[in-house]
């Protein structure tokens, strides 16, 4: 019997198929054939994935005759033409086949193993390997998922992992350094600017000591698995075993890859820990927080149920209301958090937190959803430094800024949801590109000498052109900027992910076309202060141990950097908050990670914590006071406050309550209100927490005491008339 399957099998017909025709279309190459490794164990020749790539590569109206010989049986099937497939691929284990080539079809698995954590630098460089590299910056160090290449001339990293060409048996090989689970492989290309590289297939090892492995093999026929990796260099690709291995180390051996390219890839590896109950092996690190939140990733719907959850629990300090729509029609919801929710109190900073500009960075969303949780119990419980918190500043926590955005990553997942796939609201706008540039006008006024005098240098007014209906502003960002006109903000962080530094403004270079220049703003000082402040108090970014994300290493700069003179971005919110209101605000990279696992949660929010609460107490340094009339000790609105030696000014809220924020230092403050006379004084600020105060009480103008006089339909009084007879005899 097992000649005549022999000898059937020899003359069955052979489907020939090839990887990466997906990608190619989309980058303009032609359809891709691949490289492969020479290896003892013949590849695969046909399963259903390849079968799905082998369409783009030519299969049109043709059927594709499979021959599946089952027992001395010959059955003919036919398969319809084919669709190719839609990144992000979840593809199955590559189906090899049997001595017989009986297709061995696995059974459907659901990944239930959260990431090692080669992307969110869990896993420390030492614990990469591979058979050999092209240089440095292509070392196994960079075969990290979303790792992303310099974009420089001469910038010594790219974006993976790449073997040298002559290599002729690849592998990256990873140490998880104690007995681990693995159930699963996420594959990307190379991100680079100058080449096209990414592994079309790769088969996978293990071992205990490095020097013995074993592959993974199919349920049925028992050969070497091998799996189907990518067809472009960005979509993630998800691979689960066929069956999941215990063991310490893991190797990805590339079999094919791109024709004319390199094998090159970015991983990330799906492993559980191994409880060991014998105690013999060091314990595994496990991420966690002391702090009983809920520590999960809350879609659209979830997280309106866990704000209005918070709300219910502490009714009297929160409130939850709406700034607007998306381009999808969700709600913009905010959190208020204060002692008397839904009004400004007289001499209350208000200060925010706005999170998921960018849809797929999505730490910064579950990082302020947990501070409304902490700041709830931490009140209740009675937590001085929370009450504190809580009685003398009013917070507004945005957790989501792009839901559209968010709910497109949230679909893809964490792992599969790559490096931009969500970042742009519906329309497709970049939010973060989308603010009124109000640098440029600014700057043209201050090199024709008209700053202050003729152009103030603050409360710049929006362009005629972006006011106009048919302006691209999308409906997101004209909700934020109407609340950033409402309401008297101070102080303010933009919560983003991808890297962890603090930028602050201005994020525009002055010179045009310049990509990156350091800009600094009038209050570079205070802007040095508070980005400082947050990443000096922020766990992960003062781990000394910890490497850069990408290519460039912040630690060297203390974890901060000016906005501009890292890459330049026009009309950014943090330039536009500067420039046309009150408001401070930085950038908060959060995360190498943009999308992390919700196992790791817990450790973020420890990352994270003490920075989040430490920022917002930063509004108390420097001065505030009341503008008010000396006759009548109302308070006089829009009254504008100078700082000799500084050229930012700010203004009075309608209650005439101000705060201006300073490092400490001796000041000479000026303010001024139209209709009366400009008042000066010296004010300190010291290293102990403030606000110092800094009140003034002005005195109206006689044209103005008679513009009131006039108005009200009184006489003019014979003292007033005096003054401005001799007025009018000096003139």
């Amino acid at each position: 019997m097992w000649c005549l399957l022999l000898a059937l099998a020899t003359f069955a017909p052979a489907v020939g198929v090839s990887l990466g025709a997906s990608g190619a279309s989309v980058l303009g190459l032609a359809s891709p054939t691949t490289t492969e490794a020479p290896v003892s164990t013949p590849a695969p020749r046909s399963s259903q994935a390849e079968l799905s790539a082998g369409n783009e590569n030519g299969t049109s109206e043709q059927h594709v005759r499979i021959r599946v010989i089952k027992k001395k049986k010959i059955i003919m099937k036919k398969r319809k033409k084919l669709t190719p497939p839609r990144p992000p691929v979840t593809a199955r284990a590559s189906v090899t086949t049997s001595p017989a080539r009986t297709l061995d079809l696995p059974e459907k698995q659901e990944p239930d193993c959260p990431p090692l954590g080669l992307e969110s630098l869990r896993v420390s460089d030492n614990q990469l390997d591979a058979s050999s590299s092209q240089s440095f910056g292509l070392g196994p160090h960079r075969g990290r998922l979303n790792i992303q290449s310099g974009l420089e001339d001469g910038d010594l990293f790219d974006g993976a992992w790449c073997a040298e060409q002559q290599d002729a048996k690849p592998w990256l090989q990873v140490d998880a350094r104690h007995p681990t689970r693995f159930s699963g492989i996420i594959t990307q290309g190379r991100n680079s600017i100058w080449r096209y590289d990414w592994v079309t297939s790769y088969k996978v090892q293990f071992s205990n000591d490095s020097l013995t492995w074993w592959g993974s093999k199919n349920r049925s026929s028992g050969m070497d698995a091998v799996f189907p990796a990518n067809s472009d260099p960005e979509t993630p690709v998800l691979n689960l075993l066929p069956e999941p291995q215990v063991a310490r180390f893991i190797r990805l051996l590339p079999q094919t890859w791109l024709q004319g390219g390199a094998s090159c890839l970015r991983a990330e590896i799906l492993a559980c820990p191994v409880s060991d109950p014998n105690g013999l092996l060091p314990e595994v690190p496990v991420l966690g927080s002391s702090d009983t939140l809920d520590f999960r990733h809350h879609d659209y719907k979830a997280m309106r149920k866990l704000m209005k959850q918070v709300n219910e629990q502490c009714p009297n300090i929160t409130r939850v209301y709406s700034i607007g729509r998306s381009h999808q029609g969700l709600k913009l919801y905010v959190m208020e958090m204060s002692d008397q929710p839904g009004e400004h109190e007289l001499g209350e900073p208000e200060v925010r937190y706005v999170a998921g500009m960018h849809g797929n960075e999505a730490l910064g969303r579950e990082l302020l959803l947990l501070l409304m949780q902490f700041l709830c119990r931490e009140f209740l419980r009675g937590d001085p430094r929370v009450t504190r918190l809580l009685t003398e500043t009013r917070i507004h926590l945005l957790p989501s800024m792009n839901p559209d955005g968010y709910e497109t990553a949230f679909r893809r997942g964490s792992e599969l949801v790559g490096w931009a796939e969500g970042r742009w609201n519906h329309q497709g706008i970049d939010l973060n590109h989308n603010f009124a540039d109000l640098n440029t006008p600014l700057w043209e006024a201050e090199d024709d000498g008209l700053v202050p005098d003729s152009v103030p240098n603050h409360h710049l007014p929006l362009p005629t052109y972006y006011t106009l209906p048919n302006a691209t502003v999308a409906p997101e960002t004209r909700a934020v900027i109407k609340w950033m006109e409402r309401i008297p903000f101070v102080l303010s962080a933009n919560l983003h992910g991808g890297e962890l530094v603090v930028s602050y403004p201005f994020d525009m270079t002055r010179t045009p076309w310049a990509a990156r220049e350091l800009t600094p703003t009038p209050d570079e000082a205070v802007f040095r202060w508070l980005s400082t402040v947050y990443a000096g108090t922020n766990w992960a970014m003062q781990d000394p141990d910890r490497r850069p994300c990408h290519s460039q290493d912040f630690s060297l700069y203390g974890n901060i950097i000016n906005g501009a003179d890292w890459h330049t971005v026009p009309g950014s919110m943090n330039d536009f908050s500067y420039l046309h209101t009150n408001c401070f605000e930085v950038t908060v990279e959060l995360s190498c990670d943009k999308f992390p696992h919700e196992n790791e949660l817990p450790q973020e929010w420890e990352n994270n914590k003490d920075a989040l609460l430490t920022y917002l107490e930063q509004v108390r340094m420097g001065i505030a006071g009341v503008v008010k009339d000396k006759d009548t000790e109302i308070g006089i609105a829009d009254a504008v406050i100078a700082v000799d030696g500084i050229n930012h000014d700010v203004t009075t809220a309608w209650g005439g309550d101000y705060w201006r924020l300073l490092t400490p230092g001796d000041y000479v403050v000026t303010a001024s209100a139209e209709g009366y006379h400009t008042a000066t004084r010296s004010c300190r600020v010291t290293f102990e927490e403030g606000p110092v105060p800094c009140n003034f009480h002005l005195t109206k103008t006689p044209k103005q005491r008679l513009r009131e006089l006039l108005a009200a339909g009184a006489k003019v009084p014979p003292d007033l008339r005096r003054r401005l007879e001799r007025l009018r005899g000096q003139n």
